[in-house]
This record gives structure tokens, sequence and C-alpha cells, in this order.
């Protein structure tokens, strides 16, 4: 059984975008994206909602992004490999390769995408990351906290839910960033 994993950028107070929706405080230094590229490349899937799909989406959609770097170009070839599930009510098509629609989060669904995944199952975005830790889908979280508070909007963990967790690693970056991961009781 793949284990479902839980990743996100967070504030120092808890959120995951700005006032204004914006993620620009949390521009990944190489050492940061480096780790993440890392947990991404050991998926297989991605589960999304359809804002994060919309902006993961321009690392197959726009070519120059893998074009910057050898990181972004590693990046942009994990994400490109790995199949993505798109949760969503108002999208009608994608945009990306190896993409599937799906227009609401099944929990029995989700239970069969890890019992037959190759590699990690990753869920991002706040909104169906909340759907996923209330239905009690994910066994880990990790957290990269960015020394920064926000007052923002879309925290990274849903109000009122609770749960009991085992740290398993953590590490710290030169930005100050830390990475944290969890496992769910």
């Amino acid at each position: 059984m793949a284990t479902l994993i839980y990743t996100s950028n967070m504030s120092l107070d808890g959120f995951t975008e700005d006032s204004r929706g914006g993620f620009s405080w949390a521009p990944p230094d190489d050492e940061v994206f480096v780790a993440i590229t890392e947990r991404m490349a050991s998926a297989g899937t991605y589960l999304y909602g359809r804002r994060m799909y919309e902006t993961m989406a321009v690392w197959e959609t726009d070519p120059t992004l893998a074009e910057r770097s050898d990181l972004t170009a590693r990046f942009a070839e994990v994400w490109q490999a790995a199949d993505k599930v798109v949760h969503s009510s108002t999208l009608t098509t994608t945009s990306t390769a190896r993409t599937r629609l799906v227009d609401h989060v099944d929990a029995g669904a989700v239970e069969d995408l890890k019992s037959s995944a190759d590699g990690y199952v990753l869920v991002g975005g706040p909104h169906l990351a909340a759907q996923a830790l209330e239905a009690g889908l994910v066994d880990e979280i990790e957290l990269f906290v960015w020394p920064v508070v926000l007052g923002g909007r879309n925290p990274a963990l849903p109000a009122g839910w609770s749960a009991e967790l085992d740290l398993l690693e953590h590490q710290r970056f030169p930005s100050g960033a830390v990475r944290l991961h969890y496992r769910v009781r």
C-alpha cells in the first residue's frame, strides 16, 4: 500500500498564501528546491484540486521554466513524469499529459489508488488536503515552514481537524525554512 503524503509550503502562522492569494513569500532557495524535487520524484501520482493543478501545470505547458537551470529542468521532468488526478467540479478539460479529471473526492477511490500506486502518492493544495485529512486518508504530512508571518489565507491545516503526529524527520535550510515530516498516528 502506497503512503499518501500531504506536502505544502506554510508560513510560520500556518498559511499557504498571502492576503492576496500569492505565493511569492516562499521563493525556494536551491536547497529547498532540491528537497521539494526529491519528494516529488518519490511519488508516482499527485492529487490536486483545481487551483493547485492550474498553478503547477506550467511545469509542462511553459517550456521556458525548465530552461532556467538544471534544477528547474529536473523539477519539470519529475512533474511531467507523474500521474495527476485533478479533483474539480468546474474544470472540463486538462492541459497536461498523464492527467485525469474527477469531479469530487471519493475516499474509496483514493484508497484503491493507494493500494495500486507505485511510489508515494502526494496530495497538494490546502483545500483538497483538508478533505483527505478529515477523511483519514493522509498517512504523512511534510511541511516546509518559512520564517514569515503572513496573516494570510488558506491555512495549511484545516480548522477543527486534530491528530497526533510522530516526527519522522526535520531539516533546516540556510534560508531559515524548516522541513518538518510527520507520520499521522
